[in-house]
């Protein structure tokens, strides 16, 4: 399951997440060798605890589901890991597609699955990787639930980060909103809504932290603030993971996600996108295991001789 891997096979999966994952069990199952290129980041790799995932009553930590799924995938000989970061991806669905890492490294696949994630833009403070999935959350309907009365600190400068502290509001009615960021794009509709439901705003930085074993329990700001706090909510976006999407000239949606049909394909033969990559919403864990299947079933399709297909 790991290094030295074969050069070739039948699918190149870029991502070992939930949505990569996936794709790669569905591909093995239908007897296709696989090559999953993971480097052990993402969203996959963060603290947090599922809940929203049926099958386990008392959740799963998403690291476990991730440890579970690379245990099932572990009896198949079609698929092997690769721990390389993929730097160019260069073909089509005639000739076949080239994945070259670090090095120079090379290898090529018949089609291709892309489930390379997002790039959350988390606050920035020393440490606060351990703070990621335990008190600071990007997430309502991931986390929002289980931070029910408490005092959560919303980050971001947008409308979105307005309308998250307002929806967050159904939960607890202790809630403050700190910008972060030399911008201001809240809009005096949104202030006046963050008004009338009692939700200061404190047009700052985050300067420093308070906390131990991943637990906020304040952020001190530039401007000599502290404000104390159960949970954070970081509003600051994501950015797609389409470098590779963008070389083989996939097209994009007007959103700056992969554009994919029902079967996940996407603009170019033989290419396939699953998981977070793909919608700018609904980053759910259930979708991305789903994303990948259909990709996976897809490719396997597409990969059929022409005298099988109906």
């Amino acid at each position: 399951m790991n290094d030295p891997s074969p050069a070739a096979a039948d699918a190149l999966v870029v991502g070992g997440g939930p949505a990569g994952l996936s794709a790669a069990l569905y591909l093995a199952r239908y007897n296709r060798s696989v090559l999953v290129f993971d480097t052990g980041h993402g969203r996959s790799t963060h603290h947090q605890k599922n809940r929203n995932y049926l099958g386990f009553p008392d959740g799963i930590a998403t690291i476990g589901l991730r440890e579970l799924a690379r245990q099932q995938l572990a009896p198949y000989p079609q698929i092997r890991f690769v721990h390389h970061v993929i730097g160019t991806v260069t073909g089509d669905g005639e000739r076949g597609f080239t994945a070259v890492g670090q090095g120079g490294h090379e290898w090529h696949g018949r089609t291709i699955v892309l489930a390379t994630g997002v790039l959350d833009h988390f606050p920035h403070f020393p440490g606060w990787e351990q703070y990621v999935g335990r008190s600071m959350f990007w997430c309502i309907t991931c986390d929002g639930y289980e931070n029910r009365g408490r005092s959560i600190l919303v980050v971001g400068h947008t409308d979105a980060a307005a309308g998250e502290a307002m929806q967050l509001h159904s939960l607890t009615d202790r809630i403050q909103l700190l910008t972060n960021s030399h911008s201001d794009e809240i809009s005096p509709r949104f202030r006046k809504r963050l008004a009338n439901a009692n939700i200061p705003v404190v047009d700052d930085h985050i300067k420093s932290v308070e906390g131990t074993d991943g637990m906020l329990t304040a952020v001190h700001t530039r401007g000599g603030l502290r404000l104390e706090l159960d949970s954070l909510f970081s509003i600051q976006g994501s950015t797609p993971e389409t470098t590779l999407a963008r070389q083989l000239g996939v097209r994009l949606a007007p959103s700056g996600w992969i554009e994919v049909d029902s079967e996940q394909k996407t603009s170019v033969p033989g290419v396939y996108a699953a998981g977070d990559v793909t919608a700018l919403h609904s980053h759910q864990v259930s979708a991305a295991v789903h994303e990948g299947a259909q990709a996976a079933s897809a490719a396997n399709y597409f990969l059929y001789p022409p005298e099988l297909k109906a």
